[in-house]
């Protein structure tokens, strides 16, 4: 995983796909319990091939310990399958998808 601290209040985390994304996943998790880190995500997935119902979870984890430390969380680079996961799963409506990882700062930026 690379993480990106772009400012003091956003990290921008890119996500490899498995077999580290279950690690990664985890650390950021981790960052956020341990840490109370209050910085808004970007969570950029274009190299992310697959999720698993673990990683899954990890993501919910995550996207509730972002929204209690009164942050965001904006989802990005999504490829078709993973895609395809999330819309079957229903957690399109859930996440927060920007098409890019420019307009996902932009727009935590700009306070949406």
């Amino acid at each position: 995983m690379s993480l990106t601290n772009w400012s003091e209040t956003i990290v921008i985390a890119e996500l490899q796909d498995e077999p580290s994304l279950s690690e990664d996943l985890a650390a950021l998790v981790a960052r956020f319990e341990q840490d109370g880190d209050h910085r808004d995500v970007v969570l950029d997935l274009a190299e992310v091939n697959y999720l698993t119902s673990s990683n899954i979870a990890a993501l919910l984890r995550l996207r509730r310990l972002v929204i209690s430390n009164e942050c965001r969380m904006k989802v990005t680079g999504c490829t078709n399958s993973v895609w395809g996961i999330f819309l079957t799963t229903g957690l399109d409506k859930v996440f927060d998808f920007v098409d890019d990882k420019l307009m996902a700062l932009a727009t935590l930026q700009m306070g949406g």
